[in-house]
């Protein structure tokens, strides 16, 4: 597409949750690309989930597409996409029941088991009836993975070490979430993979110098490196690519995902959530990829925005 045939463009960033920081850089990066390529762009600080505020909102910018760089509730659950798709403007990523299906990590999960991927075993906990019981029987044994049902950046997640330690992850996942997912811990490399109009970006490979990839280690600089792409065998890699791409499929997601998966050590991909708005800024691991593959920032967000307008008129 020609620059001008993208007319003006809105950044959806911020947003109610509980990523707003992350989000308002991600927003803010992709503003400033789009502005660099001439493309007319306008950020929008979206700063509630009220349907009426937000359609006032959009109709008022006079927009043509949203480049939807929200993360977590309301960014990549469906909701701003139902909006969206209600005063008929085109946006970037996913649609309506895909973004609702990656957000849900007790409904994904089933989804890739189903599909013949292979995922994590895990046992599935909900507020009121643990409250009520506070009774959980781990019947996967330690370590484990404790983390809210419908959250990104490893929010409120926990790695469990010792059997006493569980009431207290439980206890901090619902305070971000009714539902909540308890996974074994899978021993292996921590990959993550990014999917770009049907292709698999190069895989990278992400290495903590803490004891796990939390929150901390995602957003704080230093405490994490990153290998782009990973140093696998051709088939090794080849097969992780495969099981993003799978994931992507089975989740019926456009424009561009990330799938973090752990490789375990006999070589089986096991595929942990798709995300389905990852991180848009410069340093963010979907942009690392593609500049691997060729593909610059700005380069990328404009491929962004022609996928939207490709699945628009699907």
């Amino acid at each position: 597409m020609e620059i001008k045939e993208f007319g003006r463009v809105g950044v959806l960033m911020g947003g109610p949750s509980s990523e707003r920081q992350i989000s308002l850089k991600s927003g803010k990066a992709v503003f400033s690309a789009l502005l660099d390529s001439g493309v007319d762009a306008v950020s929008i600080d979206i700063i509630t989930d009220d349907e009426e505020e937000n359609i006032r909102l959009l109709k008022d910018k006079n927009l043509d597409c949203a480049f939807i760089a929200l993360h977590g509730r309301f960014g990549e659950d469906g909701a701003i996409q139902e909006i969206l798709e209600k005063i008929n403007l085109p946006y970037t990523a996913s649609g309506v029941c895909a973004s609702r299906l990656a957000m849900d990590k007790i409904g994904s999960l089933k989804i890739f088991k189903q599909g013949g991927l292979s995922v994590p075993e895990s046992q599935f906990l909900e507020k009121s009836a643990y409250k009520s019981s506070k009774v959980f029987k781990n019947e996967l044994g330690l370590p484990l993975v404790v983390k809210p049902a419908n959250h990104g950046s490893s929010i409120g997640l926990s790695l469990v070490e010792h059997e006493k330690e569980i009431p207290a992850a439980i206890d901090l996942a619902f305070k971000f979430d009714q539902n909540i997912v308890i996974e074994e811990y899978v021993y292996g490399r921590e990959l993550t993979v990014g999917v770009l109009d049907k292709e698999a970006l190069p895989v990278i490979e992400i290495i903590p110098k803490k004891k796990f990839f939390d929150f901390e280690a995602k957003y704080q600089a230093g405490l994490t490196d990153y290998i782009v792409p990973a140093v696998l065998e051709d088939n090794i890699a080849k097969k992780v690519q495969n099981a993003a791409l799978e994931a992507h499929k089975l989740l019926g997601c456009s424009g561009c995902s990330r799938t973090d998966i752990i490789l375990s050590k006999d070589g089986l991909p096991y595929v942990l959530e798709v995300n389905t708005i990852p991180g848009m800024t410069a340093t963010s691991l979907l942009p690392k990829a593609a500049r691997v593959a060729g593909i610059d920032f700005n380069r990328l967000c404009l491929k962004l925005l022609e996928l939207a307008y490709e699945k628009a008129k699907v």
